[in-house]
């Protein structure tokens, strides 16, 4: 065997997460002279409780942030004179990637990018360790029995795996055109202490402690071969010091069993009867049938297999039953089929906070030398339009969901006042709730059109190019009412106005306006624009509530319509921002309701002896200055991100007519 590699400073990436984590402690502690700096941006399945049996070692050091950022990347390779990166920071779970793939490819794709470009600049770099996926292989034949071994076809099947694989092609890439020393790896799953509950081991374990049923995707015989993290960690420690440069090497065993096996084992475990237990729901858009690996070539350089199913299934659940909380309130990640919106946020709470002060040389913010800086948060945000509507809930959702913010003092048309905004509150995310609508309407607009472009576009484009120019995502809430029913999109047809047409409603200079500026913000890649429509609260004080104004209306036309419940909404909005989505979102509830439906909700909850009056669109022209837009929405593209998003009508019923019901029921 080869003269082994002997590295001396260690970039470890996404080493507060499971497997990562459990390297990154097995190297600090085995070997003294290295030095091990780890970089994570603490995402939802990280956590920093992960790596406390080495917060106080003198070879570790621990640094918050993204290796999708640029300066930080290449800061950190240039300072701690990084010679070997071992690259584990991904977005991992399939279940996420069918419902948020760009956040895949951004972190996946564009992550492993940055880090390659810096190496590549640097010239310094001797190894660099690219961790994959058993998954860019694809499906593996059930009667097969060889596996993949470390040249067979890449035929991904998922985002997930799409994400790996175009990752790996870029990491081969670098390593042929600019010699960079890499070393690719594929791994069967792993499974064991410290890993976040929405994987299927630790999953059911929590289940079955709490005697909750362990849902199963499909039929529950699709294959998989799992791997203690012990045993992985020990495999990574062989190839750092073992593995040839430019060699792929797969970690696996030939050990399979069925999600099915798997949950029985779990019952097992607890004494459970699966006949009992056992759920089946709908599966995954796609769910590949098995994935088996060639190993051989990994064993060839001494390492084994060496933990037991049996063995490592028992102490994982012996951990989980130990550390039930460890991970908080994860009932989002319990579910069959969880998104990210229903993960926790693990950084910013006090106990998280505490750890982050007990790690040797902790840096949250590269170059900081403050010894009085505040502890870090996990969010803070800049909320512009205080006066506003939505700008008022959104400060409210910030003080329940403990989240610091700040309300901007600057104007939007003054671009000094908003970098004086960022430069002293240093938010993390921007939320633009200002705008012009109208005192008391739209119609006002019509008379004052300077100042409506003042605010609503050009103040728009300010905040966006000054968040762009300090690497800040804004959220902006636009508008809804740029389309009008048409031939394509009739009255009653279903069939809603998308995220990428062209807006059709030129009627009033409001609608113009944020047509207009909607169009110029797709230059800037910071932005998330979210249309909201004819907007609800359960607030029916408030003179500015959708259902108030048509409930004190002499005559309202009735008229099917796209809208937006603001109690189920802003904070999604919220969590949208945590997930930094971008791009344009239609922000409603699924479907239409029509002002007599709506009207008959609070003849039926609110007052049973209200009246009110219809008349039609020609008779309302005549007592309004502009035009109003009518039309429905497709909310698909939310409804994907978001599965647990009501419809209109049932949210209507949840967050406004059932709080504030003054009928009794029968």
């Amino acid at each position: 065997m080869a003269r082994p590699y002997k590295p001396k400073n260690i970039l470890i990436t996404g080493a507060a997460g499971f497997i990562a984590s459990h390297v990154a402690i097995r190297i600090t502690k085995k070997y003294p002279d290295y030095k091990i700096i780890v970089l994570d941006k603490l995402d939802y399945c990280s956590n920093l409780k992960n790596l406390l049996p080495v917060s106080s070692s003198p070879n570790f050091k621990f640094v918050k942030g993204d290796i999708a950022s640029v300066d930080l990347v290449n800061f950190l390779l240039v300072t701690e004179n990084i010679d070997t990166i071992m690259h584990f920071a991904a977005q991992t779970h399939v279940d996420n990637s069918f419902g948020n793939s760009f956040e895949f490819t951004k972190n996946n794709i564009y992550g492993t990018h940055v880090l390659l470009e810096a190496c590549r600049i640097s010239g310094q770099i001797k190894r660099f360790i690219h961790v994959s996926t058993d998954e860019v292989y694809g499906e593996t034949d059930e009667d097969a029995v060889v596996g993949n071994h470390e040249a067979s076809q890449l035929l991904p099947t998922n985002p997930y795996a799409a994400t790996k694989a175009g990752a790996e092609m870029l990491v081969m890439a670098y390593g042929r055109s600019y010699g960079l020393p890499v070393i690719t790896t594929r791994g069967n799953n792993v499974y064991g202490p410290n890993q976040f509950p929405e994987k299927l081991i630790p999953k059911f374990i929590l289940l079955a402690m709490r005697g909750e049923p362990l849902p199963i995707h499909g039929d529950g015989v699709n294959v998989r071969s799992y791997l203690y993290c012990e045993d992985v960690a020990e495999a990574f420690e062989v190839i750092l010091h073992h593995g040839e440069v430019g060699h792929v090497y797969n970690i696996g065993t030939k050990r399979e069993r069925t999600v099915l096996d798997v949950a029985k084992d779990v019952c097992r475990l607890f004494n459970l009867e699966p006949d009992k237990v056992i759920m089946f729901v709908e599966n995954r858009p796609f769910n590949d049938q098995r994935y088996f690996l060639d190993d051989e070539k990994l064993k060839s350089l001494g390492w084994a297999e060496r933990t037991p199913w049996e063995e490592g299934l028992k102490k994982a659940m012996e951990w989980y039953v130990a550390k039930s909380d460890y991970w908080g309130d994860v009932s989002g990640a319990l579910l069959p089929h969880p998104r990210t919106l229903m993960m926790p946020g693990c950084e910013g709470s006090e106990e998280i906070k505490g750890i982050l002060s007990r790690f040797n040389n902790i840096q949250t913010k590269v170059g900081s030398t403050s010894d009085n800086a505040p502890e870090p948060h996990a969010f803070k945000f800049l909320i512009y339009g205080r006066t506003g509507w939505i700008g008022g809930l959104l400060g409210k959702i910030c003080e329940k969901k403990g989240i610091p913010y700040e309300y901007g003092n600057g104007r939007l048309q003054e671009r000094s006042s908003l970098v004086l905004d960022i430069q002293t509150i240093k938010p993390t995310h921007v939320f633009n709730a200002a705008g012009v609508t109208g005192r008391p309407n739209v119609d006002w607009c019509e008379s004052h059109k300077p100042d409506t472009i003042r605010t609503n576009v050009v103040g728009t484009l300010n905040l966006a190019d000054v968040c762009r120019k300090h690497g800040l995502l804004m959220m902006n809430y636009a508008t809804g009412c740029i389309f009008e029913y048409d031939a394509h999109h009739p009255e009653g047809s279903g069939i809603g106005f998308k995220e990428e047409d062209t807006p059709n409603f030129t009627g009033s200079f409001y609608s113009k306006t944020k047509a207009m500026v909607e169009e110029l913000l797709k230059e800037y890649e910071n932005v998330c624009t979210l249309r909201v429509r004819m907007p609800i609260s359960s607030d029916l004080s408030n003179p500015r509530n959708f259902v108030t104004k048509i409930s004190r209306y002499n005559k309202v036309v009735n008229i099917p319509n796209s809208m937006t419940i603001l109690d189920e909404l802003l904070p999604i909005s919220v969590e949208m921002a945590k997930r930094n989505l971008r791009g344009i979102y239609n922000f409603t509830n699924p479907g239409v309701v029509s002002h007599n439906e709506i009207l008959e909700m609070y003849k039926q909850y609110i007052d049973p002896s209200f009246k009110w009056t219809n008349f039609t669109l020609e008779e309302q022209a005549k007592v309004i200055v502009a035009p109003r837009s009518n039309n429905e929405m497709d909310a698909t593209k939310l409804k994907n991100e978001f599965p647990e998003l009501l419809s209109i009508k049932d949210s209507l019923i949840k967050y406004v007519f059932e709080p504030n019901r003054k009928v009794p029921t029968d």
